[in-house]
């Protein structure tokens, strides 16, 4: 009996154990199939899991009968988990995506490529739809929050009282960055004014950014880079959002947006919003340091497929705005003799797109591209009126090929720019009509599983100036799995017009108009950048850090200079303008926990002669910080601060050096969420630093303008998606 006793224990004990399976895999890169040494697998749940050896295999041991949860995850990478059913005796192949698996498959637009952004041998920077969502918090009625938030990239104000503002990248100003929306220039010359303070994100899918000379792929104006603002498009679900933010300086800002795809055939999207401010004075020198405006946005767009290879697009952008600065006294209708200057700006923006795609087999394709653009701004100051109109048009024919191993795209492009004024002084008459005639043609290699290479070239013929040849060249080195690297460089070049920061600060008045003598500014430049992310502690914290430098040579720089009697002339410099430095991006991530750190450095000088002189307006030194927790669909909280060096401003004085700091709070729920944010909770203003004018309230001549003049902010608002 005894023995039968033992002989049933050894019986039971060895039954779970016959039970126990084993799992085998091998765990590489979905994308160049390298093995993964040290990547893991654990049945979730338990403990019980392994690391990859050097021949990226993994095994578990003492794996339970019945359908088990396996997560495979590796630093750096997007974890992946798979239901198993045991006993099972294959040898399983799993593959893993890079961390951030939504990058992996978002093509980029702006470099002319069908690739993914992580094989893209052009440096583009990526903001999603998620951080414009966030971004809007901020400031829904706009876009400056967005930009001004990135290394290397300045939102600079060009007037104090109307906070006209415009993009600087990497040091150089805001008439040498492109803006496009979905790829046609929108926003240049007379239009790109005011034109970051009307463009909401709400409707926005992503933006791109390519920091750099981008001429060769877009024409003139990209010398220091280009941004591509990405709208959505109609999705199988139907989407319906609103935003309604309401903030402590009198601000309303109430936007819709709806997309649908109705059938196969027929989708739509349909973006609307009213932004409005009361003037804002926190520093109680009678002057606005926010205008009072109201202004209306609708964009529709039509998306028709009339087969799988033949598509339209259809859409129209129009806007209009009614803004007044200055004197808060004149504004709230109290003004007198005193109380009298004012800073008006009435704005009308209509513009249409069309693009129709057909494509020939698997790997081609015809893109046919046109635009009209149409914008009007009337400037009215104390005994001076500006009302011009600027008529644009843009149109494009391309043919592309894009092979798994090589993309060829080429294309013609014709470009016109007409603007005229009416007249109300003695100022001759700044009346232009540019036209130009562009062709390009870029091809994208992958040369080896390490190397890819991106070139191009491209000539344009602006009418009554010499031809432009821009060539470019882009190489990607993935190095290893952690390590990745980029280099490039291009020409560039820009067309005179009298619409820059210089000329925007003094409402165009006294400008003399562009003449024979001036000619194009031309430009080369290079940037590289190496890219390592690795994991710390086990795998628990991801760490990923970017160093780009770069460089930007500048020709014949055009300047405003004053002539005799009170007149200013364009001229171009006979000598050169070069702006160097670099920009560190980390990225740090635990849990539900990410910081990111930035750090850039500008060093911009005009050289003349033996005459060598700091670029105003651009801080040497700049620091990003911001720490995110965020637990996916319910909290959304975050940290901020910015450092900005001290800046040499237009009157040879040096401005003070200053921190900004926000904080942010949103509660997500499924169909609804509601946020409150803090923005330069630490009130810094320039009026707490100095005076922002000189001379009277009534005549005031004001200074350049380097730090906020709003101050401490509150804003919130709720957000609902249907």
């Amino acid at each position: 009996m005894r023995n039968l006793i033992i002989i049933a224990l050894m019986v039971f004990a060895y039954a779970p154990l016959e039970a126990q399976n084993k799992l085998i895999a091998y765990i590489k890169d979905a994308s160049n199939k390298e093995v993964l040494t040290g990547a893991t697998a654990v049945i979730d749940g338990t403990t019980n899991g392994s690391a990859a050896g050097i021949n990226g295999l993994v095994i578990i041991n003492n794996v339970p009968d019945g359908k088990q949860v396996i997560k495979f995850s590796f630093i750096g990478y997007a974890e992946r988990s798979d239901t198993i059913s045991f006993p099972n005796s294959d040898t399983l192949l799993v593959y893993l995506n890079t961390e951030g698996d939504e990058l992996e498959e978002v093509v980029i637009s702006s470099t002319r490529s069908s690739r993914t952004i992580n094989d893209i041998p052009t440096r583009v920077e990526f903001i999603s739809e998620e951080e414009l969502q966030e971004k809007a918090n901020m400031k829904p009625g706009d876009i400056r929050m967005v930009l001004a938030e990135s290394t290397g990239i300045q939102t600079q104000q060009t007037s104090a009282t109307s906070a006209n503002s415009s993009i600087r990248i990497q040091g150089l100003d805001g008439r040498y960055t492109q803006i496009l929306k979905d790829g046609f220039p929108l926003f240049s010359g007379y239009s790109g004014g005011l034109g970051l303070l009307q463009t909401p994100p709400l409707d926005l899918k992503q933006i791109e950014v390519v920091k750099g000379s981008a001429s060769t792929l877009y024409g003139g104006g990209a010398i220091s880079g280009l941004v591509n603002l990405i709208s959505k498009t109609p999705g199988k679900e139907r989407e319906l959002r609103f935003l309604v933010n309401g903030t402590s300086t009198g601000g309303l800002d109430v936007n819709g947006f709806y997309s649908k795809q109705f059938n196969k055939k027929i989708g739509v999207t349909l973006f609307a919003s009213r932004n409005s401010n009361l003037a804002y004075d926190p520093a109680k020198i009678d002057l606005s340091a926010i205008p009072k405006f109201e202004r209306y946005t609708f964009n529709p767009k039509l998306f028709f497929n009339f087969t799988e290879k033949t598509k339209l697009m259809i859409g129209v952008n129009a806007g209009l705005e009614n803004r007044i600065g200055g004197d808060m006294h004149y504004i709230k209708g109290n003004g007198d003799t005193l109380h009298s200057y004012f800073e008006k700006n009435n704005t009308q923006r209509i513009s249409t797109q069309l693009a129709f795609e057909h494509e020939f087999g698997k790997c081609s394709h015809i893109t046919f591209k046109n635009s009209y653009n149409s914008f009007n701004r009337l400037i009215q100051i104390p005994n001076y009126t500006f009302n011009g109109t600027q008529n644009a048009t843009y149109t494009e024919l391309n043919y592309a090929n894009h092979g798994e191993k090589t993309e060829w795209i080429a294309g013609l492009n014709l470009w016109t720019d007409q603007f005229s004024e009416k007249k109300f002084d003695t100022i001759p008459l700044r009346n232009y009509n540019q036209t130009t005639y562009g062709a390009f043609i870029q091809n994208t290699t992958k040369a080896a599983k390490w190397l890819h290479i991106e070139s191009g070239i491209r000539v344009d013929q602006v009418v009554n100036y010499e031809p432009v040849i821009l060539p470019r060249l882009s190489l990607l080195f993935k190095i290893t799995p952690k390590i990745t690297s980029r280099i490039g460089g291009g020409f560039g070049y820009k067309a005179p017009t009298i619409f820059t920061e210089e000329s925007e600060r003094i409402q165009y008045q006294n400008v003399l108009p562009i003449n024979s003598s001036n000619i194009l500014e031309k430009s080369y430049g290079a940037n590289g950048d190496l890219n390592y992310r690795t994991g710390l502690f086990d795998g628990k914290v991801v760490f990923s850090i970017n160093q780009l430098f770069f460089y930007t040579f500048l020709e014949n720089p055009l300047t405003l200079q004053s002539a005799s009697n009170g007149l200013y002339q364009f001229v171009n410099l006979s000598g050169y303008m070069d702006s160097k430095g670099g920009e560190t991006n980390i990225k740090i991530s635990y849990e539900d926990f990410k910081l990111f750190l930035g750090y850039t450095y500008t060093d911009t000088k005009i050289h003349t002669g033996n005459i060598l002189v700091d670029k105003t307006l651009t801080p040497r030194d700049r620091i990003n910080a911001v720490l995110m927790y965020e637990v996916e669909d319910k909290w959304k909280i975050g940290l901020e601060g910015y450092y900005f060096s001290p800046q040499k401003l237009g009157d040879g004085t040096t401005g003070r050096d200053y921190w900004l700091c926000g904080f942010m709070v949103e509660k997500l729920w499924e169909k609804i969420s509601i946020y409150i944010n803090f923005e330069n909770f630490l009130d810094v203003r320039q009026t707490r630093f100095e005076s922002i004018y000189t001379g009277s309230v009534t005549n005031p001549i004001f200074r350049d303008i380097y730090a906020p003049l709003d101050g401490f902010v509150v804003n919130g608002g709720i957000k609902i998606k249907l």
